[in-house]
């Protein structure tokens, strides 16, 4: 695999720093990426290690909704307004700043298939750091220390230590925009030692991948992928696996009753409340219980279905005959989920 041209060290003394990841390159299964490095640690809470081996060797492609889409074009648009107001920030401070490069992807020096594209370098005070730009939701905010400090989700602690190891600079900042308005600074110092186990983990993962040796399911996620369809056999149960199964219908057992005890707690604790929104404790709030602002829903096949007989009223039934196959293009069959039902359930 041709690695691109190589990049030497930005101060001048003529040290390699790494290559640059060609376009024609850029195939997430043919190599790890910074967005992949908490997986393989097993501290992402979106994806495990298995469900990320399967989309390394094709079998599994994760599916982006229209949601997760909108988010990641968000993120992308807001990207310049971040480094403007980091920039900004910086000066005002004191500091002088300089903007070197932007999203640029490099290859590790040893290891072809470790890539890295890093957010933001700049120069600042002379020293040249990378920079990470996160938008971040205002619920979201608790994840994030106190501004300077390196207190940032170890889920993107693993990306930005990975992005020192492929691009070795001692430090980098990471400008996380909480809202439109909070903008936090935080700085993450170059650590070897973590960077050392995190190369460990991520040769040992691509070895799996390539002695297609898959990591054990460990997500409710992963066996819903692994096990989708029954194969409408029997399977005849022993002592061990017995065990385990009544230990999980009385672990069941009790959660049901726990269930309704919330729920019956509940009913009383808003009958007592009534039309208050919010209720007080020795003049300090303990409980809430507002309407949340009102959402916009539409009904799409209805709203198709009445444009297709507004056509056929208006003597435009060409139009809505080929309105009809739109509907087969946009209908698929899901399968069935498959439920762990106890002896006797329904």
């Amino acid at each position: 695999m041709a690695l691109g041209r190589p990049i030497f060290n930005d101060n001048h003394s003529g040290c390699w720093v790494g290559f640059m990841i060609e376009d024609n390159e850029f195939d997430r299964k043919t190599y790890i990426g910074g967005s992949d490095v908490a997986a393989i640690l097993g501290v992402s809470p979106w994806k495990s290690p298995f469900l990320l081996y399967q989309e390394k060797i094709g079998e599994h492609v994760e599916e982006i909704s229209e949601a997760k889409q909108k988010i990641f074009a968000r993120g992308k648009r807001w990207e310049p307004v971040v480094i403007e107001m980091l920039v900004d920030e910086l000066e005002s401070r004191g500091h002088t700043v300089e903007v070197v490069d932007r999203n640029r992807r490099y290859t590790h020096p040893d290891y072809d298939f470790i890539k890295a594209e890093i957010d933001l370098e700049l120069l600042i005070d002379g020293e040249l750091v990378n920079g990470e730009m996160k938008t971040v939701h205002p619920f979201a905010a608790k994840d994030w220390g106190e501004q300077e400090s390196d207190e940032i989700p170890v889920y993107y602690a693993a990306q930005v230590m990975h992005g020192m190891m492929v691009k070795p600079r001692n430090r980098t900042i990471v400008a996380a925009l909480i809202g439109a308005d909070d903008l936090r600074v935080h700085w993450v110092n170059r650590d070897q030692e973590i960077i050392d186990g995190i190369l460990a983990k991520e040769l040992a993962f691509w070895q799996r991948v390539q002695d297609r040796d898959a990591p054990v399911p460990e997500t409710a996620e992963d066996v819903k992928w692994l096990y989708a369809m029954d194969g409408g056999t029997v399977m005849e149960a022993d002592d061990v696996f017995y065990a385990m199964a009544t230990e999980f219908m009385a672990h069941k057992a009790q959660l049901k009753n726990l269930e309704n005890v919330v729920e019956s707690q509940g009913i009383k604790l808003r009958c007592a409340i009534g039309d208050a929104a919010t209720v007080l404790y020795n003049g300090k709030p303990i409980l809430t219980w507002k309407n949340n602002k009102p959402s916009i829903k539409t009904d799409w096949q209805k709203a198709f279905l009445q444009a297709q007989e507004w056509l056929r009223l208006n003597s435009l039934d060409n139009y809505a005959d080929e309105l009809t196959p739109l509907i087969a293009d946009n209908t698929k069959t899901v399968p069935g989920a498959r439920v762990l039902r106890l002896k006797g359930e329904k």
